[in-house]
């Protein structure tokens, strides 16, 4: 197939591209600057999302999208109005590329969300499954479930939602990264008693669940949960502190300070480090997704990126 890929140039785009030319599909990198798109890729230059963007002349020639790039959730928002502003990105965009698809001839269209949108938090033993109530808490989970929602009513089109909780791999940004610097470190981290279960994916797996719902002919309408690890908290600061040949120092602190920090200090990223956040991804798996790389692998992969 040829592919328009938008976000190629981001960490789950470059491992989109790679994967899907590794399979010997033709990418066409949706971009903001000609120097953006992934080596092998063709570059089309289409500026910024907010828009408004012609996309006619990408989408000449094309036989699906992978929908990828996005105003992702930050911790400290400075845009005056943080509602309006994922909405024009996660939403209008995403409305705007799929009805230039449609008018194009393209038909099957693959969107990566994200688990936000049914909530922040699971009951434990009890994962998010593909049929719960959404339920997003935030500007960022509502405009994604906005621009669901909008695929689903575009008739003619064929719409394939992959909700991916957090992502890991080579090239990880934000929280995550940060976290995976103090392992290499050697310092104590105060992770002991975090016993509460995060779902994560790999970026390698999460790239092969979105080259089968490029294809696949049972994905169209379907909002798919994708996830590959399901450690707790303190299994992920030890797992990192392994990947970098560290021994894991894991001082334990209870959650209750975690909670009490969070509290003082308005920090939503210390809170999240406390709650149980578990996906199941049998819906996927029954579309023929088998994570093929081990966490230990992806681990390895990260921390030797980080340099």
């Amino acid at each position: 197939m040829r592919v328009l890929v938008t976000g190629a140039s981001g960490f789950v785009g470059q491992a989109v591209a790679a994967r899907l030319l590794a399979s010997g599909h033709q990418v066409a990198a949706a971009v903001r600057r000609p120097g953006d798109a992934p080596t092998g890729t063709a570059a089309q230059v289409i500026g910024d999302l907010a828009g408004p963007v012609d996309w006619s002349a990408a989408l000449r020639g094309i036989d699906a999208v992978a929908h990828l790039a996005a105003r992702v959730h930050v911790m400290r928002d400075r845009a005056a109005d943080p509602e309006a502003a994922f909405a024009a990105v996660n939403e209008t965009a995403t409305r705007d590329l799929a009805a230039a698809a449609l008018a194009a001839g393209v038909r099957r269209f693959v969107f990566l969300s994200t688990v936000k949108v049914l909530g922040e938090r699971t009951a434990p033993g009890r994962p998010f499954r593909d049929g719960d109530p959404a339920r997003p808490e935030d500007a960022y989970g509502r405009s994604k479930l906005a621009a669901e929602e909008a695929l689903a009513a575009m008739p003619g089109l064929e719409p394939v939602v992959l909700r991916p909780p957090l992502v890991y791999g080579p090239g990880v940004r934000a929280n995550l990264r940060a976290l995976a610097r103090l392992a290499r470190s050697g310092l104590p981290l105060p992770f002991g008693r975090l016993a509460n279960r995060r779902s994560l994916v790999g970026v390698s797996n999460l790239a092969a669940a979105v080259e089968l719902c490029l294809s696949h002919p049972d994905a169209p309408g379907r909002r798919l949960l994708v996830a590959d690890w399901h450690p707790t908290t303190a299994e992920l600061a030890a797992a990192l502190a392994r990947a970098a040949g560290r021994r894991p120092l894991l001082l334990p602190v209870p959650a209750a300070v975690f909670r009490l920090a969070a509290r003082l200090g308005g920090a939503a990223a210390i809170a999240r480090l406390t709650q149980p956040l578990e996906l199941d991804p049998a819906g996927l798996a029954a579309l023929g997704w088998r994570p093929a790389v081990e966490p230990a692998a992806e681990l390895a992969a990260l921390m030797a990126a980080l340099g």
